[in-house]
């Protein structure tokens, strides 16, 4: 309990990391902040022509179908891979200051997530637009999913960050792991066309039922099922716990590996 005490303690340094990477991100472009909204906007538009009109998927309102899953997929992928060389990057800092290194992991999920949840602006808008709408109970349960995805994502980085201090070909590795992780996670696909024998070594992906549990909210506009929003919790949570005991063993030695 002590690292959370002094991690609270630097909160302000958190904020402060999360902010600069939110205005520093697309500084210096035309489309500035913009590219925030435009990007899952731009890979919708690819997913969907390749599985809406070249191989056609015959999902009803596939748009719909693949969006409210591609959303909350990338902030995932972009928190384990970016994630990966978020301590390397601080180098000055780790070698040369005092504070606790989980505040490099943590405030750039954080920013991932606050990116994330402004990309769930267009999601929302595009459901009331196109006059498909939302359940009110069934979006009660979004914040929980959300919560779950962040613990889930923060703990992975956690691991590959302080991992990746020692072996740095992992940061590149994790490029390709994320694209094959992305197709073996029900994103662009149903879990109903994953054969039924396989099921279960498909939710042993920690990603299968938080990316189930926001298509049974957003798409089929229906409260998640309970065995879905509890292995999504238990994964959710035992990953975060991993990822600070694995992060606490590995830090010891970051500056003399820098």
């Amino acid at each position: 309990m002590s690292i959370f005490k002094e991690i609270y303690a630097y909160r302000e340094m958190i904020f402060s990391l999360v902010h600069r990477d939110l205005k520093g991100r697309y500084k210096g472009s035309v489309l500035g902040f913009f590219w925030t909204f435009l990007n899952p906007l731009l890979q919708l538009g690819v997913y969907t022509l390749v599985f809406s009109i070249i191989m056609r998927s015959g999902i009803k309102d596939y748009y719909l179908f693949l969006f409210v899953a591609l959303v909350p997929w990338i902030f995932f992928s972009t928190s384990v891979s970016g994630g990966s060389s978020c301590i390397r990057a601080q180098q000055a800092l780790v070698t040369k200051i005092y504070f606790p290194r989980e505040v490099l992991p943590i405030s750039f999920v954080t920013s991932q997530f606050v990116n994330m949840l402004l990309s769930f602006l267009v999601v929302f808008a595009v459901l009331i637009i196109s006059g498909y709408g939302m359940n009110p109970t069934a979006m009660l349960f979004l914040p929980i999913v959300m919560i779950v995805e962040y613990f889930l994502a923060l703990g992975i980085a956690m691991i590959v960050s302080s991992l990746t201090v020692y072996f740095r070909d992992l940061e590149w590795l994790l490029g390709i792991i994320t694209m094959a992780w992305q197709f073996l996670t029900p994103v662009m696909y149903s879990i109903d066309n994953v054969p039924e024998k396989l099921k279960g070594i498909f939710y042993f992906n920690p990603m299968t039922p938080i990316i189930i549990a926001y298509r049974d909210i957003l798409y089929y506009k229906q409260k998640p099922y309970l065995h879905t929003l509890i292995t999504a919790v238990l994964e959710g949570v035992v990953l975060m716990i991993l990822g600070f005991l694995v992060f606490g063993k590995l830090k010891r030695h970051f500056a003399e590996e820098m």
